[in-house]
Formats: structure tokens, C-alpha cells, sequence
């Protein structure tokens, strides 16, 4: 048997040692956080002096971190530390649990020290690092990121990772521009790539059903990269969730086979009974998802599905329940704007809560990047609040659809915020908006209609309306169909008898009102009275003209 050297057994000891690792980055990066752990882990049992290993070990771990639950990441970086304090890897691993725990400036501290201490040769990948942590937490700098991300490139400029990296900080920033530029960058120094085609494909998703055709592209093209790539036949399970319930399920099966089998796999499959409206079976699939959940952190997600299906059951206090379990056991930065919104939506129906239900539903509006999700999620809580006759708070919320951009300020948008505010009392709000329609509209009978009854609320008077209900009749004069408006009209000629005579006394000019009162509607009694009094009194003055002078 041939034999084989100590140094070739070294070599090969080493490379195979490397593999492994490369193998759990590949899980990593195919979210699979539990097969990664599992290859990375014996590594650094075997040498927990391996800096790499614990590094990467210590990324998995920080994937699975949820509602800053820091604690044994930061225990498995300390170690390493005490072993190995001038270790830059480590040192940048520390310094995104600090960036995870909110202590910024000792994050700072961590990385340019890591940085200073590196030679040139070898500061790549610290760079790189560097730039992820930023990236990845909620308090990272992402400028400095970009500033780091790009000092990388300056070394290694064919490294893929660099412009994963920096399409990710770029998309954080909302220019999906630079982000696209990036991964398409990526992509040519490895076009098996996946994540990048999936991450465009989520760009354009953003900017609506427009770019339909394109994204699709994209995540097709993920597919075709990298067929276990798994994080794309969730997101496509997710998109065809509402709108095909079977495709939902193709995709589920393909996610199914190339994801970890964990309780978020679990959470998947209990969603399916939700899109299939069967929320009752949604609820007890989540239990049992929880209750099999073992060691592991169950998957937040499971409880704001449960939240979600009892909202849908109309169980509102359950509802709010399970969404308040949800929000204290998430990370933060993975709660959608449909999760505020929903939740604000719930906080409506509970006493005193109003202040908060703004609070989560402006959040949710704030976070959306897809102008109609926006609409969508003002529209309805502005006629939730209107169908339960809060014309106030109506108002408010169909005021803001006014300011999404200048396509906003449309007949239907003018009209629901200026007449709930006008229902709700809210005359000025009311008075301000409906000025704009009548700019914008200014032969449109509706808009001066609602601006007279708005100015009698904002004038005890009534002198303040007489404008408006003039350009109600001047408008009306020029209709050929004037019976079809009568119930605007009619109350033009009202007005005007009240005001000539009660506040000119100029009993002609009422009477010539009431007569037009007649002509659309001759049988109506107050109007009749009214002729039959202005005639009682023209009688007598022309029988008295002195008296009249």
C-alpha cells in the first residue's frame, strides 16, 4: 500500500477542514441556520481556537437571535476572545452582538480596532465583516458600511460577497438602484449567485404589480442559479399565497425539501390552513407546532399566526393577545408593515386605545416601500372607522391618502376626507380640503354643496355660506338635468329664503326662492306654507306702500 505523507494527511486534513466550513457558510446563506450550525460547530469543538470557525459558528447563531436574546453569542465570542484578544474576526463578531445590544459607540471601537490592527494583506475579509454587521443589525451604520464595503473592493475586487454585501446596504438605504447595480455585480463574478437574482426580484416587487413579469424573472432565475436555494420557494410560496392556493402548495413542497425541518418549516405548513381559511385548523396546527418546538425556540411567527387567525374568527381580544406575544418575541426588524397595521387596526375596537392604534398604523405606513400597500392599508382603516361612524378620525386617515403623492388629490380622495371631517365637526380641516376640490373641480356641484354646509358649521351666522350655496345654484342654472341634483339644489333655495328673509328682510327675494323650491318640488309643504306667507305679506304692502317705505 502506498503510503501517504504527514504533510499531504496535513493538507488534506486542512482542506477538508475548509470545505466543511464553506459548506456551512452555503447553509447559512441558504438560511438553513441549523445545518449550518451542525457543520460548523464540530469544527470548533475540535479547536476552539479556529477564529474562522467561530466566527461563522457565532453568524449562525446570531440568524436564529430573537428579540435581542444576545446572550450566548456573546458568551462564544468572549471565549474566543480570552483566548485569542487581538483576533480581528472575533473582535468584529463582538462588536455586532454590542451593535445587536444597541451599544453603538463600543461596536465602533470594536471595528476600527480590528481594522487598525490588520495588515493590508489581510484586511479583506475583516472589511467585509465589518461591513455585514453593519448591514445585518438594526443599529448599524450603513454608510459605514458602504465606506468599508468599498475599501474592500479596493483589494479584492472580484469577490462576490463584496457586492452582496453592498446591494444589501443599498437596499436598506430604498435606492434600488445601487442595490440592483451591486448584484448584478455579484452575479458576474458568481453566476450561481442566487441570492442576488432573488434580492432584484424583491427590489422590483417593491415598485407593484407593474413590474409583475420582471420579478417573477428574477426569481425564476434564482432557481435556475441555484436550485437549493430556499429562501426564493418560500417567498414565492408566500406570494402565490393569495392568489393560488395551489402554486402555494407546489412551491411549499419545493421549500419543504430543501429547508431545515424546524418549527419555522412547521410554521409554513400551519399557514397554509390560514390562506385556506380554515383558521380554526391554523390555530391548532401552531399549537402543536409550538408544543413539538423542543430545545428550540419555537418560530415567533407561529403566535402571529394565531393572532391573524383569530382576528379573521373576529376574537378580537385573543387577537390582540397573540400579536402583543408575537411583537415581544420577534426581532424587531423582521416585523411587516401589514403586522402594525393589522394589530393598529385591532387596537380600534378597545376602549382608550386609540392613540395607540395610530401609533402602530402610521408605523406600518411608514415602513412600506410599495406605494399601494400604503393606500391599501390608509384606505381601510379610514373606512373601518367610517362604516363604525367615527367620522373624525374617518377623516384624518382619508386626509393622508390626499398626501401620498400628487396623483393623490382625486375627486374620491377630496370628497371621503372633506365630508367625514365635515360628519366629525372637524369644520376647518373639512373647509381646507374641500377648498382644493373646489380649485380642482370648480363646476362640480358636490364640492360647493359640502363647502356651504361646512362654512354654516364654522359660522353660527350662516353669513359664511352664502358663497357657496350662489355657486350651487349659478352651477346648478347651466344643468339640463336639474332633478337628478334636486337634493343639493333644494337646499341652495332654502338657504336663500332663510337669509333674505331673515337676515335682509327682503321678503321678494324669498319668494322668489321658495317659487324655485316649487319648481322641482311642487308638493313640498314647507315651501307652500312659506309662498302662501310671503304672498299674505307682498299683499299687504303693496295695499300700505307707505307704511313699507
Amino acid at each position: 500500500m502506498k503510503k501517504i505523507g504527514v504533510f499531504t494527511v496535513l493538507v488534506f486534513t486542512a482542506g477538508s477542514l475548509f470545505a466543511q466550513l464553506d459548506e456551512g457558510r452555503k447553509m447559512l446563506n441558504y438560511e438553513r441556520f441549523q445545518s449550518a450550525a451542525n457543520l460548523i460547530k464540530p469544527l470548533v469543538d475540535k479547536d476552539p481556537k479556529n477564529a474562522e470557525a467561530v466566527y461563522w459558528l457565532g453568524q449562525t447563531m446570531i440568524q436564529n437571535v430573537e428579540n435581542g436574546d444576545t446572550a450566548a453569542v456573546k458568551q462564544l465570542y468572549r471565549s474566543a476572545l480570552e483566548a485569542s484578544p487581538n483576533n480581528a474576526l472575533l473582535l468584529v463578531g463582538m462588536g455586532e452582538v454590542e451593535l445587536m445590544e444597541g451599544k453603538t459607540a463600543d461596536a465602533r471601537n470594536r471595528f476600527e480596532a480590528a481594522i487598525n490592527m490588520t495588515k493590508k494583506k489581510h484586511l479583506a475579509p475583516i472589511l467585509i465583516a465589518v461591513g455585514r454587521a453593519n448591514v445585518d443589525t438594526r443599529a448599524g451604520d450603513v454608510r459605514y458600511a458602504i465606506e468599508k464595503l468599498n475599501q474592500a473592493a479596493t483589494l479584492d475586487n472580484q469577490n462576490p460577497d463584496i457586492y452582496m454585501i453592498l446591494g444589501d446596504a443599498y437596499r436598506k438605504l430604498i435606492d434600488g438602484g445601487n442595490a440592483v447595480t451591486n448584484y448584478q455585480t455579484a452575479l458576474t463574478f458568481d453566476p450561481k449567485a442566487a441570492r442576488a437574482s432573488f434580492m432584484m426580484g424583491r427590489i422590483y416587487e417593491t415598485q407593484g404589480i407593474s413590474q409583475e413579469n420582471l420579478y417573477l424573472r428574477y426569481y425564476q432565475d434564482a432557481i435556475n442559479e441555484d436550485p437549493n436555494y430556499s429562501p426564493v420557494y418560500y417567498w414565492l410560496y408566500m406570494y402565490y399565497y393569495k392568489r393560488d392556493v395551489n402554486k402555494a402548495r407546489e412551491y411549499l413542497d419545493l421549500y419543504v425539501k430543501n429547508a431545515d425541518a424546524n418549527s419555522k418549516l412547521c410554521y409554513v405548513e400551519a399557514s397554509l390552513f390560514y390562506v385556506s381559511k380554515m383558521y380554526k385548523e391554523a390555530i391548532q396546527k401552531a399549537d402543536a407546532c409550538i408544543a413539538n418546538s423542543g430545545a428550540e425556540k419555537p418560530y415567533p411567527n407561529l403566535y402571529g399566526l394565531k393572532a391573524y387567525a383569530y382576528d379573521k374568527l373576529k376574537e378580537k381580544h385573543k387577537a390582540k393577545e397573540f400579536f402583543e406575544e408575537f411583537f415581544n418575541k420577534v426581532n424587531p426588524d423582521l416585523i411587516g408593515p401589514n403586522d402594525y397595521a393589522t394589530y393598529g387596526r385591532i387596537l380600534m375596537d378597545f376602549p382608550g386605545m386609540a392613540s395607540k392604534a395610530d401609533e402602530y398604523i402610521n408605523k406600518a405606513v411608514d415602513l412600506d416601500t410599495v406605494k399601494s400597500n400604503k393606500i391599501n392599508t390608509i384606505t381601510e382603516v379610514a373606512q373601518s372607522l367610517y362604516q363604525q361612524k367615527d367620522y373624525a378620525q374617518a377623516g384624518k386617515w382619508f386626509t393622508k391618502l390626499l398626501y401620498i403623492d400628487d396623483n393623490s388629490l382625486t375627486k374620491t380622495n377630496l370628497y371621503f376626507a372633506g365630508y367625514s371631517s365635515y360628519l366629525g365637526n372637524e369644520y376647518k380641516s373639512a373647509d381646507s380640503i374641500l377648498h382644493i376640490y373646489q380649485e380642482k373641480y370648480p363646476t362640480d356641484l358636490l364640492g360647493w354643496f359640502l363647502g356651504a354646509r361646512t362654512n354654516e358649521g364654522l359660522d353660527t351666522t350662516q353669513v359664511a355660506a352664502k358663497p357657496y350655496w350662489e355657486q350651487v345654484i349659478a352651477i346648478s342654472d347651466t344643468m339640463q338635468d336639474r332633478n337628478a341634483s334636486k337634493g343639493m339644489i333644494v337646499p341652495a333655495y332654502r338657504y336663500m329664503v332663510a337669509y333674505y328673509y331673515r337676515i335682509k328682510n327682503d321678503i321678494d327675494s324669498a319668494y322668489l326662492y321658495t317659487n324655485r323650491i316649487l319648481e322641482l318640488i311642487p308638493d313640498d309643504a314647507t315651501a307652500l306654507s312659506n309662498k302662501e306667507g310671503f304672498e299674505a305679506m307682498i299683499k299687504q304692502r303693496e295695499k300700505n306702500p307707505a307704511k313699507n317705505d
